[in-house]
C-alpha cells in the first residue's frame, strides 16, 4: 500500500515573478529525503501557471478588446505546462512517466514521483490535483501556495478577517462560492471543492515556501496551515 499524498504546487512559488531556483532547488532536496525514508511514499506534484500566466493573460487583455474566458483559460494552462516540464526535469530519475496534461487519460504511475500541469477550461489546477487524487486512491491534497492559512475573508480588503486552523467544507464553499472565473485568486478552486468534498477528501492549505513545514505535513507532524474537511 502506497502513502500517496498530491501536492498541489501554487504557480506563486514556481514562478512568483521569475522561476525561484532557490525554492526549487531546496524543494528538490527535501522532497527526495522525504521520498528516500520509505519506498512506499509516493508523490503526485500538480503545477500552477504563476508569473508566466499571469503576464500573458495580463498581455491579452491589454491587446484585445472583447475577452474570452477561455482564451485566458488556455493561456494560463499553457504557462503550467511549462513549469511542469521544469520540475518534471528536476524530478525525472524519480519520474519515469510524462507530463500528465490530461487527468481522464490513461496514466501509468511507474515510479515515486508523478508530475501534473493544467488540463482545460472551466477550472484551476486545483481541480486536476483531485481529479488525480481520486483516480489512485488519495485522501490527502496538500495546496501549497504564498498564503500560510484560510481566512475568514480577504486580509487585504478586510482588517478583522481572521486566519483558520480548520474549516468545514460547507463553511468553505460558502465562502469561494461555485463559479470558476479565470485568474481568480481564491485558496483552493470552487470547482475543486465541490470534488474534493464529494470524495470526502482532506486539503490542507499552507505556505509551501516553508518547506520543513511541508515536509511535517507529509510525516503526520503538528503543522502551520488550515485543514479543509
Amino acid at each position: 500500500m502506497s502513502n500517496l499524498a498530491v501536492l498541489s504546487l501554487g504557480g506563486s512559488i514556481i514562478a512568483p515573478d521569475k522561476v525561484d531556483i532557490d525554492f526549487l532547488s531546496k524543494f528538490n532536496k527535501a522532497i527526495r529525503t522525504y521520498l528516500k525514508e520509505d519506498k512506499n511514499n509516493k508523490l503526485i506534484l500538480v503545477c500552477g501557471g504563476g508569473a508566466p500566466a499571469r503576464v500573458y493573460q495580463a498581455a491579452y487583455r491589454q491587446i484585445v478588446e472583447k475577452k474570452d474566458d477561455n482564451v485566458q483559460d488556455w493561456i494560463g494552462i499553457k504557462a503550467t505546462h511549462l513549469n511542469a516540464q521544469l520540475v518534471h526535469s528536476i524530478f525525472n530519475d524519480l519520474c519515469s512517466d510524462e507530463v500528465i496534461t490530461n487527468p481522464s487519460a490513461d496514466i501509468k504511475f511507474t515510479n515515486q514521483v508523478l508530475v501534473a500541469a493544467g488540463w482545460k477550461p472551466g477550472f484551476s489546477t486545483d481541480t486536476d490535483a483531485v481529479f488525480l487524487s481520486r483516480r489512485f486512491g488519495g485522501k490527502l491534497i496538500v495546496n501549497l501556495s504564498n498564503i500560510a492559512k484560510v481566512y475568514t475573508a480577504d486580509p487585504k480588503l478586510d482588517k478583522d478577517a481572521k486566519p483558520l486552523d480548520n474549516i468545514s467544507w460547507t463553511d468553505f464553499r460558502k465562502m469561494v462560492g461555485n463559479e470558476w472565473v479565470p485568474g481568480k485568486n481564491c485558496p483552493f478552486d470552487p470547482i475543486a471543492s465541490k470534488g474534493a468534498q464529494e470524495d470526502q477528501m482532506k486539503v490542507i492549505c499552507a505556505d509551501g515556501r516553508n518547506i520543513e513545514n511541508t515536509l511535517n505535513i507529509l510525516r503526520g507532524k503538528e503543522f502551520y496551515g488550515t485543514t479543509i474537511g
